[in-house]
C-alpha cells in the first residue's frame, strides 16, 4: 500500500492510497461528519441493493467473485437474522473491492467507483463534493506527470545539443563544406539509430516505404529516454577520442540495458 493522500470534503479529511495502480478511497473517514460514523458503513453494506450493487461491480472486475457463496448471500438478505459485514464480504465472495486495513491509518477502504456509491448512500450533496474533490487531485497529479514529461522532453533536447556541439568540436575538420558537415552529423546519428534500432535510417526508410517521417517519429517513449541518454553518453565517448566502431558496442551495450530496465518500470508506462 503507497502513495497516500488525502481528499477534503465539507470539511472531512479523506485518505486515499494507491495499490497495484488502482486508487482506494476511506469510507470510514468519509463517516466522520454523520452522526453515525462508521456505523453507517455496516447499515449501507447489508442493503440489499448495496450487495447488488457490489455484486455487479465484482463480476466486472474481478474474475475470482465467488458467485455461488454470492447467491447465498443474495437469498439471505432482507431477512432480519441478515448480517453482514465489509470483513465477511471480502472473505466469502472474494471481493477485491473493498479493503479492511487495520492499524492507526486504517478503516475500510473502496475501490473509487464503490466510494462514490457509498457518499449518494450517505449524501447525495456529500457525493457530488467527494467526486469534485477526487477528480481535482487526479488532475493535479496528471499535470504534475504531464511537467515530468515535458522536462523529460526539454533535457532530451538539451542532451541533443551537447551531442551536435561534441561532434562539431571533435569531428568535423576544418574548412569543410555544410555538405560534408551535414553527412558527418547523419553518420554519428545513424550511429545511434544502429545501437538503439539495430539500423540506419536510410534502412528503415527501405523497409517503411509507406510511412512518412523517420525511424525516431516511430520511437516508443522507452527508446526515446534511452535515446537521449545515448546522446550524452556519445558526446562524452566522442571527448575522449573513443573510435566509432569502439562507441558503436558501447551504446548498444548501454541501449540494451536502459531498455530492459524501462521497459518493466511502471511509472514509465503511465506516461503512454
Amino acid at each position: 500500500m503507497n502513495k497516500n493522500r488525502k481528499l477534503l470534503v465539507k470539511n472531512s479529511s479523506i485518505a486515499v492510497f494507491t495499490q497495484n495502480e488502482i486508487d482506494y478511497i476511506n469510507l470510514t473517514d468519509m463517516t466522520a461528519s454523520f452522526r453515525e460514523g462508521s456505523g453507517l458503513i455496516g447499515k449501507w453494506i447489508t442493503n440489499k441493493n448495496t450487495l447488488e450493487y457490489l455484486s455487479v461491480w465484482e463480476k466486472i472486475n474481478n474474475s475470482d467473485f465467488n458467485y455461488p457463496e454470492f447467491g447465498v448471500i443474495e437469498q439471505q438478505a432482507g431477512t432480519n437474522r441478515f448480517i453482514m459485514s465489509v470483513g465477511q464480504w471480502i472473505e466469502r465472495t472474494k471481493a477485491v473491492g473493498m479493503i479492511v486495513k487495520a492499524g492507526r491509518y486504517g478503516g475500510t477502504f473502496a475501490h473509487k467507483d464503490i466510494a462514490f456509491h457509498f457518499a449518494m448512500w450517505l449524501s447525495p450533496e456529500f457525493q457530488i463534493y467527494l467526486v469534485n474533490e477526487f477528480q481535482r487531485l487526479k488532475d493535479k497529479e496528471n499535470n504534475r506527470l504531464k511537467l515530468n514529461w515535458d522536462l523529460e522532453r526539454t533535457l532530451a533536447k538539451v542532451n541533443y545539443h551537447i551531442h551536435t556541439d561534441a561532434i562539431k568540436e571533435n569531428l568535423i575538420p576544418a574548412e569543410i563544406t555544410k555538405q560534408q558537415v551535414s553527412f558527418v552529423y547523419a553518420n554519428e546519428a545513424d550511429l545511434l539509430n544502429v545501437a538503439l534500432f539495430g539500423m540506419t535510417a536510410k534502412e528503415w526508410r527501405d523497409a517503411n516505404p509507406d510511412k512518412k517521417g523517420n525511424i525516431r517519429d516511430y520511437a516508443i517513449i522507452e527508446q526515446l529516454v534511452v535515446l537521449s541518454n545515448m546522446e550524452s553518453i556519445n558526446a562524452l565517448l566522442i571527448q575522449q577520442g573513443v573510435p566509432q566502431n569502439e562507441r558503436l558496442m558501447q551504446l548498444n551495450k548501454v541501449a540494451v540495458t536502459q531498455m530492459k530496465s524501462l521497459v518493466e518500470n511502471k511509472a514509465v508506462r503511465k506516461l503512454k
